[in-house]
């Protein structure tokens, strides 16, 4: 019978460790001794992203309106992922947060259209129809978007070293190593983060640019070790498809 006492607190102890587990799981891109990619889209539907995900929805291709080269045309199915009929919505947030990061993004926009990914919901890759910009700026596709935090002065950003966009419609991607800012033991910030790398359709436009600050529309204005990745919706119409995070250690 003593035996059989202790069999319950064992079996309750074991119930919240795999909870806690989950939990971890849930709140984080991967497991520490696991340092493997996580999908963000799985294809099939929004599972994995926090609520409010507003008018997002999911398509099997989304070409360019015959009538109107500045709306897709969304082809029932699963594949895309699509800030919806109306090409205007909420941004969507990941339910899991990174650090130190290799990223695979696929995009497409329609002509002149606008959005953005922000790593750890703070730090934005500008995603743009810059389709023959001789001379793109930090606003244009693949720049790192510029700062407006008050009171301290705006960090102006920076445009891509070239321009490697496609035509509207087209599919495109975006490869992205980044490096979380570093805090001491009390929370002081002692590092930026930092773009290690970028490349938009395989060709490298950064290289170790550091952010002093979270950019303009950022979901929040402080900093920390980790975050979300954010897609902005609210700019004009945007597909993604292929989305993956690869937790790294950038020491």
């Amino acid at each position: 019978m003593p035996m059989f006492r202790h069999l319950i607190p064992l079996a309750s102890i074991a119930a919240r460790l795999l909870s806690l587990s989950l939990v971890f799981a849930a709140a984080s891109c991967t497991t520490p001794s696991r340092p493997v990619a996580r999908v963000l889209f799985t294809s099939q539907d929004l599972s994995g992203w926090r609520e409010p995900t507003g008018e997002w929805t999911v398509a099997r291709a989304v070409p360019l309106d015959a009538a109107d080269d500045k709306k897709f045309t969304l082809q029932p199915g699963t594949g895309v992922l699509v800030n919806g009929a109306k090409g205007r919505t909420v941004n969507l947030l990941s339910e899991c947060e990174h650090g130190d990061v290799e990223a695979h993004i696929e995009i497409c926009v329609p002509k002149g259209s606008n959005s953005g990914v922000y790593l750890q919901g703070r730090y934005e890759v500008q995603i743009l129809d810059s389709w023959g910009v001789e001379h793109p700026k930090s606003g244009d596709c693949g720049g790192l978007y510029a700062s407006c935090s008050e009171p301290k002065p705006d960090w102006p950003g920076r445009p891509p070293s070239l321009n490697s966009s496609r035509p509207p419609g087209a599919w495109q991607s975006f490869g992205v190593t980044f490096r979380a800012p570093r805090f001491d033991a009390s929370g002081k910030k002692i590092a930026n983060a930092k773009f290690v790398k970028v490349v938009h359709n395989g060709k490298v436009i950064h290289e170790n640019v550091e952010l002093p600050r979270p950019t303009c529309a950022a979901a929040w204005l402080d900093e920390k070790p980790i975050g979300p990745l954010m897609l902005q919706g609210d700019h004009g119409p945007v597909a993604y498809r292929n989305l993956w995070l690869k937790p790294v250690n950038l020491e």
